[in-house]
């Protein structure tokens, strides 16, 4: 981009929106220009700010490593946005990565150019420090209602005056939600968890309300202008923006009401800056008259919830898949450490350890298959049935383009409910997929009971494996180190077995044309696939993968066990083998010597017999007839 050009982007930018066209000029001369390719980085979590970057075209993504060594997209930003502001304030670390998401070009004023700037150019530099005082400032005042309240929300001095049916109120003006969102965060003061807590949800409401405008257009109902700032809003939220403004409690009365006019009301707000207005001019664009219209909260709300719900499986299903990688990559490092399988927790017969680790990997497999299929019953939705189902104050083909925009807009198969009454008051899907998260976290749980049970000692239990030591155990006995990864898991299941009773007593609360309860099942079905794939990410870094066998320890008690005669019992038959098993177990001794004792079997024959590949798969027996 030319310095020409530049000068009159930043106007656009917010940061410089107040300085005169003389001002525009003499900081587009200290901008330079630099061209970003694709996944390299502008700024890196952990270095020192030193750069102001303005994006000029393509996108970034704001990420953040995890623990585990993961990026987590927390933002995209788009042309006319800009990043590391506080650069030109402070030289403080980076908290986050600036990655490039699609090529771009990209103006950048140094923090040394800056301090030069600020010498000869004060006025002009004090305008923009404090506008970036102001941003740091509104963004400190949303950080800090989600830590410590609702009453937080009301620090704006500016407020602007909203109405709705019970009468008028004053919103603070920087805010993009409205009055109904206002009164749903004063009524449902419940979890402390709000939309935000879920961008999978918020994504999938911009989705719903973008599939909805783009049918009314098509319609001709909704015109031009104030379509297409309704869909430049969708886009943004559906790019990760603005959703701090979706601040409604996850538990609500209203089935979902608030729900839906936050999303109705942020889109609209959003949508009157881009078309120039000021937020709560609703004559231009109404939250209700345009930005739902053809729509109820009945069809909007679980339609979001089953697209957010399907977003959710698949990020349950990537954690799930590289976890059952992690029991599959064990199963192949104890392929060889022979040890004793059991059962009611008695001896049984021998295995490996591979064998054992194998098991819990195909066993989690299994759920890939159930979670695939049932989330599949959500492509089924009933946009277009409005307040019952019966289509009221929507347009005949208002459905059919609807569910057909919503497969352009997600590409998913969405198709229409054949009976949209029906649909209307049916929760059954999420009762079966809550069913099917309910089963993945039953064998995660029992899985971890083994991991429990393997490693319980050191000296005075099994033993078999050792568990990756994360923290000391006790208060009081020194050197204890507990299987505190397993134990979290344990109780993840709890809560999700728990959320599970819930969104079936929410499901059978149904009453008439409408199940209320639509707030619960979808808090509890999110709370429980967040729950897991954080639990079984922990599971995977902080514990499976540096699991270690103590496998001498395993081959002696096989050696040593009562239950090694079961695999003499095809050769010695059962009357002798249960011989043996009494004289080993009232004599305190080993099967082994035992047998020879007896003159059983050879040393060559007990040999064969006893290789640890002879005793954990079928062998062909010998014919006697």
């Amino acid at each position: 981009m030319e310095i020409k050009d530049l000068i009159h982007f930043l106007p656009n930018v917010e940061i410089f929106a107040e300085l005169n066209n003389d001002e525009l000029k003499s900081i587009a001369n200290i901008c330079k220009i630099h061209n970003y390719k694709t996944d390299e980085y502008l700024f890196e979590e952990n270095n020192s700010r030193k750069s102001l970057f303005i994006l000029l075209s393509g996108r970034v993504d704001l990420v953040k490593k995890t623990p585990f060594g993961t990026e987590k997209v927390l933002r995209i930003f788009d042309a006319g946005e800009f990043m590391s502001e506080g650069a030109l304030m402070d030289d403080y670390p980076h908290s986050t990565s600036g990655k490039v998401a699609e090529n771009c070009e990209v103006a950048i004023i140094t923090k040394s150019d800056f301090d030069l700037y600020f010498k000869e150019n004060y006025a002009s530099a004090l305008k923009i420090l404090s506008s970036i005082s102001r941003l740091i400032s509104r963004r400190m005042s949303v950080a800090t209602s989600q830590m410590v309240g609702l009453q937080a929300q009301y620090i704006s001095g500016r407020t602007r005056t909203e109405h709705d049916l019970l009468g008028d109120r004053e919103v603070p003006y920087e805010f993009y939600y409205g009055v109904q969102t206002l009164r749903g965060l004063e009524n449902f003061n419940i979890t402390g968890i709000a939309l935000n807590h879920y961008p999978n949800l918020i994504k999938a409401l911009a989705q719903v309300k973008l599939a909805a405008a783009k049918a009314n257009h098509k319609l001709g109902l909704l015109e031009d202008t104030v379509f297409g700032a309704i869909a430049h809003a969708c886009d943004e939220i559906i790019n990760g923006k603005y959703h701090v403004h979706f601040v409604v409690d996850m538990i609500q009365g209203g089935a979902g009401t608030s729900t839906n006019m936050n999303a109705n009301e942020v889109i609209a707000n959003r949508a009157l800056e881009i078309m120039g207005y000021k937020k709560g001019e609703y004559k231009y664009c109404h939250p209700n008259n345009h930005v739902n219209m053809s729509q109820s909260t009945n069809d909007v709300y679980p339609t979001a919830i089953k697209l957010g719900i399907i977003y959710e499986n698949q990020q349950l299903l990537l954690v799930l898949k590289d976890l059952i990688d992690s029991f599959y990559s064990k199963a192949k490092e104890f392929a060889h450490v022979i040890k004793m399988g059991r059962t009611q927790l008695q001896d049984a017969v021998p295995m490996t350890l591979g064998q054992e680790f194998e098991a819990y990997a195909v066993t989690l497999e299994e759920e890939i298959l159930r979670l695939q299929e049932n989330a599949k019953l959500f492509y089924e939705i009933n946009m277009g049935g409005t307040a019952i189902g019966t289509g009221i104050n929507a347009d005949p083909m208002y459905s059919e383009y609807c569910t057909q925009f919503m497969c352009e807009v997600t590409d998913m198969p969405f198709v229409l409910a054949s009976n949209l009454v029906e649909a209307t008051q049916d929760t059954g899907a999420f009762v079966i997929y809550s069913s099917a998260v309910k089963r993945l976290a039953v064998k995660l749980s029992k899985i971890c009971n083994d991991l429990r049970l393997l490693s319980s000692g050191p000296r005075t239990g099994l033993s078999e494996i050792n568990l990756p030591p994360m923290q000391p155990g006790s208060s009081i006995m020194p050197g204890k180190v507990n299987p505190v990864i397993p134990e979290v898991v344990n109780q993840i299941a709890f809560k999700v077995i728990g959320n599970d009773l819930t969104v079936t007593l929410a499901a059978e609360a149904g009453q008439l044309q409408l199940n209320v309860m639509e707030p619960v099942i979808t808090q509890s079905i999110l709370e429980s696939i967040e729950m897991l794939k954080n639990g079984m990410t922990t599971l995977k870094y902080r514990c499976i993968d540096g699991i270690s066998a103590n496998e001498k320890h395993c081959r002696n008690m096989v050696m040593n066990s009562i239950g090694l005669v079961t695999a003499l019992n095809p050769i010695i038959g059962y009357e002798a083998s249960t011989q043996v098993a009494k004289r080993a177990l009232e004599e305190n001794r080993g099967v082994y010597e035992l047998v020879l004792e007896m003159n059983l079997m050879t040393k060559e024959e007990l040999e064969e017999a006893l290789k640890p590949e002879n005793m954990i798969k079928p062998i062909e027996m010998k014919r006697k007839y």
